[in-house]
């Protein structure tokens, strides 16, 4: 019982009885005026018309959010748009959300002012005094049963007013809500949004997780070499490696701050002796190769070439250590290569699944390219091939 009285009790379920009754505010007034059939009609055809207006659509939408929905966010509370309609399947529905609102705004109104008075006659048949209210349902007799039936219209009342005010939001969301080229758009932005954490999340794990990966490692040298110029030159390269972090954290910052931001200030193939000389200072014996013209190399994936290339001699010095590393990157035909290869640790499985070696197979499947990650030939190897297109 308390369940069934729960929606009587919630300010949305008046809110939105008065949305339905609002409806026929202006078609009543005009009955004050001429009380004739075709006025009706007439005041259909004026919405019919006013439904085909675009801005029609925010008017109604931001009606429709101010009184239907409640508080909770539900089954209850559907996508309304409050936008102007863009195409005439818009202004269709406009339409029919206005002469929907009109017939049902009459069939409830006219249902709250007999109910009650239905009850009222009811009461005072039941107490043998007639009918006094004088509604359009006539009570004929003077029957003491009268009045125990007097309660029953104000429940049909607050049946109607629950279940019409549910209706109707039920039918904002569907007449209101955004139509299947909004909601495509909506998704698109969705989607370019999520590409843009990713790719923020993966200029940080490259920049931030090199950054780490070198500081450590000459960390690490340092201690265990007890020699104070190396200690030195370990401290110099840290220094070095962690400035250039703070570099690329500002710019994954700024593109954070600012969406419209260029990406132009980001480090490309042409900055690639920062990194190799990086591996060195961590005491990797680097033999670097580079061929063709890498300056003339497009933006984008001169970007993506220089990430796919930091990621692989971070690799090297987290999982190999001080190792020989041959570095290839040669420019030609169309196509940037990036080759790395370096002598596999004992033990090391060679599993190649980890997110630094799927990020670098992401990179270069979002231009069009690919990467082989893995062990060959007793070497662990890095190949990827850009097309410059």
């Amino acid at each position: 019982m308390v369940r069934m009285l729960r929606p009587l009790r919630r300010a949305v379920t008046y809110k939105r009885w008065l949305h339905i009754v609002v409806a026929i505010v202006w078609p009543s007034l005009w009955l004050f005026v001429e009380e004739a059939w075709w006025t009706q009609v007439t005041a259909a055809v004026v919405l019919g018309l006013a439904g085909l207006v675009p801005v029609a659509r925010v008017v109604e939408g931001f009606q429709a959010r101010l009184l239907l929905t409640g508080p909770r966010q539900g089954a209850e509370s559907p996508e309304i748009v409050t936008t102007p309609s863009l195409t005439w399947a818009d202004r269709g529905r406009t339409v029919v959300w206005l002469q929907t609102r009109l017939c049902l705004g009459w069939a409830v109104a006219h249902v709250s002012v007999q109910m009650p008075l239905l009850a009222v006659d009811l009461l005072t048949a039941g107490l043998g005094r007639g009918p006094a209210a004088g509604g359009f349902v006539p009570v004929e007799g003077t029957h003491w049963w009268y009045a125990v039936l007097s309660p029953l219209p104000l429940v049909l009342l607050a049946v109607v007013v629950v279940w019409s005010g549910r209706l109707t939001t039920a039918l904002a969301g569907r007449l209101l809500g955004p139509s299947r080229a909004e909601r495509m758009a909506a998704l698109e932005e969705r989607t370019e949004q999520l590409l843009e954490r990713t790719r923020i999340a993966r200029e940080l794990h490259d920049s931030i997780g090199h950054a780490l990966t070198v500081a450590v490692v000459q960390a690490g040298a340092a201690r265990a070499a007890g020699d104070p110029a190396f200690t030195d030159r370990a401290l110099e390269a840290i220094e070095e490696t962690g400035r250039a972090a703070l570099e690329d954290l500002e710019r994954v910052l700024g593109v954070l701050r600012e969406s419209e931001k260029p990406v132009s200030g980001r480090p490309t193939l042409a900055d690639a002796d920062r990194l190799l000389e990086s591996a060195r200072a961590s005491g990797a014996k680097v033999d670097a190769e580079v061929t063709g013209p890498v300056e003339t190399v497009p933006g984008p994936v001169s970007r993506e070439g220089y990430r796919i290339l930091q990621e692989s001699l971070t690799n090297v010095l987290r999982h190999a250590g001080a190792v020989p590393v041959r570095v290839r990157v040669h420019v030609a035909d169309g196509t940037v290569v990036l080759a790395v290869r370096n002598p596999l640790p004992a033990g090391m499985s060679g599993a190649g699944r980890g997110s630094g070696l799927r990020g670098i197979r992401e990179r270069a499947a979002l231009l069009g390219g690919r990467a082989r990650t893995g062990p060959d030939a007793g070497d662990w190897q890095v190949h990827a091939e850009l097309p410059l297109s």
